[in-house]
């Protein structure tokens, strides 16, 4: 009884937290949406809070009819998905390998992998040598440089790992090769790491604006964060105000709302699609590497 009573005394608190925590990062999100829903009057007098204050939705109107943000957001959408399944062919590729006990130079290999997560070349470099191969200002470079995250393969590694090597021994006697293997065998045994992984690198995409800042100049190809970061900084430049299409203050605090409610729900509506896979994915590799 009394280990039960303590176990329920531990769930309250940790519920407790966690809605606390909810309510923590919701409400700068519901202030957000208000904001983009009110109207420029109540914004210029601070009524806003998490309700919208002389409901209209001119912001969205503005921003929906405006090419720039709804092709800005379909580029995004496009180099997320194309990032995230040339990561994750990149990942799988590099981490299979890496499971043989019998590939030679396998140590040697994990090695070299794990320095470049604590030691890279810096900006510069990166940058010179973006320029030498000629991909600066092309679309390729908001995909192809950061294709493979360290961490993420390692935790590919180790859920690969945890899948017995007696499967992979009688797919040997039976003739399979490594490559049928890994088609037939171990992709579909990964489905809950791939989805988390697939998470990370899409969010992790649609998020990134920093390549797109240093490596893109061609507007047509910025990526919603980009406009969305430009926009916001808006704000201490009146040319920049005017080129983004708006100069009152009320509006503009409107408009920079309704684009980040813009550029933040489509990517918030993945989540329900891969949570089952989420923390388990992530667990059992962890738990078995």
């Amino acid at each position: 009884m009394i280990n039960s009573n303590k176990t329920t005394i531990g769930d309250v608190v940790v519920v407790s937290l966690c809605i606390i925590l909810i309510i923590v990062c919701l409400l700068p999100m519901l202030n957000i949406f208000a904001r983009s829903l009110s109207s420029t009057e109540a914004l210029i007098r601070n009524q806003v809070t998490i309700w919208p204050k002389g409901f209209n939705v001119d912001a969205y109107k503005m921003v929906l009819g405006d090419s720039k943000y709804t092709w800005s957001l379909l580029w995004t959408a496009i180099i997320t998905v194309a990032g995230t399944i040339l990561s994750m062919l990149m990942t799988t590729i590099c981490a299979y390998p890496l499971t043989y006990d019998h590939l030679k130079g396998r140590k040697f290999f994990n090695t070299i992998i794990i320095f470049t997560m604590y030691f890279n070349a810096g900006t510069i470099p990166t940058y010179l040598l973006l320029k030498d191969i000629q991909l600066l200002n092309k679309p390729l470079v908001l995909i192809v440089p950061y294709c493979l995250s360290v961490f993420n393969m390692i935790v590919m590694r180790s859920f690969l790992y945890g899948i017995p090597e007696s499967l992979r021994e009688s797919a040997e006697i039976d003739g399979a090769g490594p490559i049928r293997i890994l088609t037939s065998i171990y992709i579909p045994l990964s489905t809950p790491v791939i989805a988390t992984l697939s998470l990370f690198y899409a969010v992790g995409r649609w998020n990134g604006f920093s390549d797109a800042l240093m490596y893109m100049n061609k507007r047509e190809y910025w990526p919603i964060q980009l406009l969305l970061y430009n926009i916001l900084n808006s704000i201490t430049s009146i040319d920049i105000a005017t080129q983004e299409g708006f100069s009152k203050p009320g509006l503009s605090d409107s408009i920079k709302a309704a684009t980040v409610t813009f550029a933040t729900v489509p990517i918030l509506l993945v989540y329900p699609w891969v949570q089952k896979y989420f923390i388990f994915g992530l667990t059992l590799g962890s738990v078995k590497g």
